[in-house]
């Protein structure tokens, strides 16, 4: 019984093989001889690819038209997967970058290099702080699993011997040794990276010359896969120009990549990381174009562009160039006049009629071209050159903040035109004695700006209390975002809301304090100058902005920026009247009129000082707000600068802006009006 039932098992077992054979050469026959065409031609079949070309971005200019950031030509090396060996063909592959590094070294170009590794007396390492801000990021990225596979807990020999086993560097590595191994895995690390692929070609080295460029045209078989590709380079007609403003531009990273893909953007794509740069990626970023690529059966390539790129839009700033140049210097010069070392401030110019920022100035301040190549060093700095005072910064306003005080005392009732406090430089409240700078015997409101005499808007500040008092604060816009393009601090309006915030008490002490401008009270430059121009246009706040307009590349239509406001404060134009003859008292009779003695434009203004202790060391830093001309005001300005002393301190600035403005008296020549024929 065995033996039948293994024979029948065998015989069984025969069949099922006899008719698998029978069926794979009925297979056979019929690709190989009955439909060999139709087979062939599918062998033969043409594969597509779409490769994106990315396109300029927009340039920026000025309110006259006088360009800022424009682009100009360069060459990239890509590497082109359509021309590249495969990865099975990892010989040729690393032959041919071999030979693209070596090019690149004698020429001295610089090339890719994001793998996080380097060789500390010969051995492998990982990158540092010092090398990466981001080193610990990257190296994650490099043990992960779609890169090399490994433990989080994988040293960097063990990268390193990861990199050499999956891109089949062993030769090399006997023959050359660590450093050429380490330079060849850190282009195939890139090409893993940036997912390479015939739709995704990589660029390795970037701005190359034109004697490398010649070179690999004149040696296509040398290196093979490698193409030259014309890019738009950024360029700016001055690296100092406003940098905090324009902002900078820089490739996109793995996080942006996920979330924006879906957007059109590719993995190499370039982004706006800060300023207008950033603000208006949506419209400078322009739209990319298409490459057609057709590999057919026999490995034979052609492209066609099937979508021209659109360069992006213009951007048009409501900025002045000269003014803003003329802004720049003034502030550098007062800065570097004050006693105390590393002095920093802001300057604000605003068009008071409709929001429009003419000028803004931090200091100190940074090169554009400079920002990535001495980013370590730039973040680092004691003075804190990346940080945007004029939108960032917040101060203590001292007395700046006392033609509010005035505004809101006379609405309210509290006092009328005529009301006086008698001021003999002390003034007691709930126990504790608070002074004045001087003793100023019986002041009105006016007299009380004139003078910045605290006695008066101590009385003031008791009688609206804290609450009335934030209410106009916050109809002037202090302590509340301005509306601008660009990051901006909120600021804080001192009160018990505040205090509660932060699990402390608010005293009747403090009111009084934060009706002169002190306590918790903290502006940014960009506030004060807003809040100074509702004053000097009667009323209306206007949302500032650093975008004029918007000019289409592909149409040529200008898409003007809509002037918008919160709406006009509830005040009596005869109150503003007021605080504004107020204000030209401080400029004809108070600390300023020393600089403003004579000047042909009549301005209004208000100083304004605040402590600070640096080092175990009291000083004060100076503001002023001052809105010009007089009679008709067209200019908001607010200046603060640290440890300045006083704000009187700061008016040079003011001045040198409305001299320009109004009598171009200064040694820069202003730029041509847009749309005006060259002299």
């Amino acid at each position: 019984m065995g033996n039948i039932y293994k024979s029948t098992r065998t015989t069984i077992a025969l069949i099922l093989v006899i008719a698998v054979m029978i069926g794979f050469g009925a297979e056979l026959y019929d690709i190989q001889i009955r439909n060999n065409e139709y087979y062939a031609a599918q062998n033969n079949t043409v594969k597509t690819y779409t490769v994106s070309i990315e396109a300029a971005r927009g340039e920026i200019v000025d309110r006259n038209g006088n360009p800022l950031v424009t682009n100009r030509q360069g060459n990239s090396i890509v590497l082109d997967a359509a021309y590249l060996p495969s990865w099975s063909e990892s010989g040729k592959r690393n032959e041919i970058v071999f030979n693209l590094l070596r090019l690149f070294k004698k020429n001295r170009e610089k090339y890719a290099k994001n793998l996080p590794i380097k060789l500390k007396n010969g051995k492998p390492v990982f990158f540092t702080k010092k090398d990466d801000d981001d080193y610990k990021a990257d190296i994650e990225t490099m043990k992960s699993k779609d890169m090399f596979n490994l433990q989080p807990y994988a040293t960097a020999q063990n990268c390193f011997d990861a990199m050499v086993e999956k891109y089949e560097l062993e030769d090399y590595l006997a023959k050359y040794g660590a450093k050429t191994v380490l330079e060849l895995g850190n282009i195939h690390y890139e090409l893993t990276r940036l997912l390479f692929s015939v739709s995704n070609p990589v660029t390795i080295a970037d701005d190359v010359s034109d004697k490398t460029v010649a070179e690999i045209k004149e040696n296509k078989a040398l290196y093979r896969g490698a193409d030259v590709r014309v890019v738009a380079y950024r360029e700016y007609t001055d690296s100092t120009f406003a940098p905090h403003i324009i902002g900078t531009v820089r490739k996109i990273n793995a996080e942006e990549y996920e979330r924006l893909k879906n957007e059109g953007y590719g993995i190499t794509d370039e982004i706006g990381e800060s300023g207008i740069e950033s603000a208006m990626e949506a419209y400078l970023r322009g739209t990319s174009g298409e490459k057609t690529v057709t590999i057919d059966g026999d490995g034979n390539v052609t492209e066609e562009i099937t979508k021209e790129p659109v360069q992006g839009d213009t951007i048009v700033l409501t900025i002045d160039k000269d003014l803003q140049k003329i802004a720049q210097k003034r502030l550098q010069q007062v800065c570097n006049s004050v006693s105390v070392r590393y002095s920093t401030g802001a300057v604000v110019v605003e068009n008071c009629n409709n929001g429009e920022i003419l000028a803004a100035a931090s200091y100190p301040t940074f090169d554009l071209n400079d920002y990535y190549k001495h980013y370590n060093r730039l973040v680092k700095a004691r003075n804190t050159p990346l940080y945007n005072r004029f939108a960032m910064g917040t101060y203590a306003p001292g007395s700046t903040f006392k033609p509010m005080m005035s505004l809101a005392a006379l609405e309210e009732g509290v006092i009328s035109d005529g009301t006086t406090f008698f001021c003999n430089k002390v003034m007691k409240v709930a126990d504790r004695e608070f002074e004045c700078m001087g003793t100023h015997g019986a002041e009105n409101v006016r007299t009380a700006l004139r003078d910045s005499c605290n006695i008066f808007f101590y009385n003031c500040a008791q009688k609206l209390g804290i609450e009335r008092m934030n209410t106009y604060g916050k109809m002037v816009g202090l302590g509340e975002k301005t509306g601008v393009e660009i990051p901006e601090a909120q600021g804080i309006l001192a009160g018990p809301e505040y205090r509660k915030r932060l699990g402390t008490y608010w005293a009747p002490g403090d009111t009084v304090q934060a009706g002169i401008g002190q306590s918790d009270n903290l502006f940014t430059p960009l506030q004060l100058c807003n809040y100074c121009s509702i004053i000097a246009n009667g009323g209306t706040r206007y949302n500032m902005h650093f975008v004029k307009s918007r000019i289409s590349r592909s149409t040529g239509a200008v898409s003007e920026t809509n002037i918008s406001t919160s709406g006009n404060i509830n005040v009596k134009s005869s109150n503003i009247k007021i605080v504004q003859e107020g204000m030209r008292m401080v400029a004809t009779g108070g600390g300023p009129s020393k600089v403003f003695a004579n000047f042909k434009t009549k301005v209004a203004c208000k100083t304004g000082t605040s402590q600070v202790i640096v080092n175990g060391v009291k000083h004060n830093n100076g503001f002023l707000i001052t809105f010009a001309p007089y009679e008709n005001p067209e200019l908001g300005i607010a200046t603060a600068i640290e440890m300045a002393g006083s704000g009187t301190s700061t008016a040079v600035i003011t001045k040198s802006i409305i001299n320009y403005y109004y009598n171009h008296n200064t040694n820069e020549k202003r730029a041509q009006d847009y749309g005006t024929l060259l002299n």
